[in-house]
């Protein structure tokens, strides 16, 4: 009789204890991310400049980081290597062979930002600074003559560039896509 007692309290503690525990996910693994963990990969950037970090740079200092974290694959001037071009091809978009460059076919500056502090460098994407990402952007916007080389980049200042490719992309007319942001007027 002690025993089936002491059985019997064991089921209703394992019972209890059951009833406390956490919720799983289907597959019994995983947890959910806390804020601090949602923050640190809610970095992408609006292409009109929303979520913009603080911080700044210029050309001459983007020059430096360019020559120091870029220029090894995309060329001392920004013209190509084993990256891509990043300079020139303005006026080419409607030729045969359109030349795809920030200066020629990217329609907002802020994703400029958005990219390099995302991918680049290639071989250590998110290690430069927000200062040093506003400054190769900087630098980047000046080689393709977007930017004079005494500029100095900022949040306001990128959001304000207006690049020459801005008004060609056109909304996806295909009735199966929903885009509600760009429904009117994009």
């Amino acid at each position: 009789m002690p025993t089936l007692r002491l059985g019997r309290a064991a089921f209703a503690v394992a019972l209890l204890c059951a009833t406390h525990a956490e919720p799983q996910s289907p597959y019994g693994i995983g947890r959910v991310a806390t804020p601090a963990e949602i923050a640190g990969w809610n970095i992408d950037i609006g292409r009109d400049g929303s979520n913009l970090p603080a911080g700044s740079g210029s050309v001459s200092h983007g020059s430096e980081v360019y020559d120091q974290q870029c220029a090894a694959c995309h060329g001392q001037r920004g013209e190509g290597g084993i990256g891509d071009r990043l300079v020139g091809g303005q006026g080419t978009l409607a030729t045969p062979k359109p030349v795809r460059t920030v200066g020629s076919y990217w329609p907002y500056a802020p994703t400029l930002f958005d990219y390099i502090r995302r991918a680049m460098p290639q071989n250590a994407p998110q290690s430069l600074s927000n200062d040093d990402v506003y400054a190769v952007s900087a630098y980047i916007l000046n080689l393709n003559g977007l930017l004079p080389a005494d500029a100095t980049l900022d949040a306001k200042t990128l959001a304000a560039i207006k690049m020459p490719n801005r008004n060609m992309f056109v909304g996806d007319p295909r009735p199966d896509v929903k885009n509600p942001a760009c429904m009117t007027g994009c």
